[in-house]
């Protein structure tokens, strides 16, 4: 008995060796059509299947699959937040980085922000509560249908309409 367990368990190495060779190439070829980058999905890849030997000691070979998949976009998505921080840091960091706005400029950005404020206070309000729900409290369409008991094609539409109100300030500026 102890034998068959020992065959079953992710931490022996030709359990371990078999899900790598059944799952790394269509993990990778997974990370390389969802984020169009070769190298890191190699390294996303790897990085996956080091967190499933890590934790091979609580997980039976047959959640591996699911486990690498998760482990993998998740890794995907913190290495992007992470650049855009980097990126951010780096823009406001250079020196080159701060434009010398002329005073035209400035003037024609508060006119434009002046008129985009009027804009927004001009919406229909139920138009202006979905959209201030949506671009300023970051509430996807699926919660404010919740919270305004609509339905989420209701949000989509009175979005819409106010998008398409708020483009024509814009066009006309």
């Amino acid at each position: 008995m102890p034998e068959k367990s020992n065959q079953l368990c992710l931490c022996s190495e030709a359990v371990f060796k078999s899900v790598f060779t059944t799952h790394f190439k269509t993990l990778r070829n997974f990370l390389v059509f969802k984020f169009k980058d070769a190298e890191r999905a190699d390294d996303i890849a790897q990085n996956a299947f080091v967190k499933l030997w890590e934790n091979c000691g609580i997980l039976k070979p047959e959640q591996a699959k699911s486990f690498l998949y998760t482990t993998a976009i998740r890794l995907s998505l913190n290495m992007i937040k992470h650049d855009k921080v980097v990126a951010d840091f780096q823009w406001k960091t250079q020196p080159g980085s701060t434009h010398a706005e002329t005073p035209e400029f400035l003037m024609e950005e508060t006119e434009l922000k002046k008129q985009l404020e009027k804009a927004i206070a001009d919406l229909p309000e139920k138009q202006r509560v979905v959209f201030m729900m949506n671009r300023f409290e970051n509430q996807s369409y699926a919660e404010i249908a919740s919270v305004l008991d609509l339905s989420v094609k209701a949000v989509e539409k009175r979005m819409h309409l106010a998008l398409v109100s708020l483009r024509q300030v814009v066009k006309n500026v």
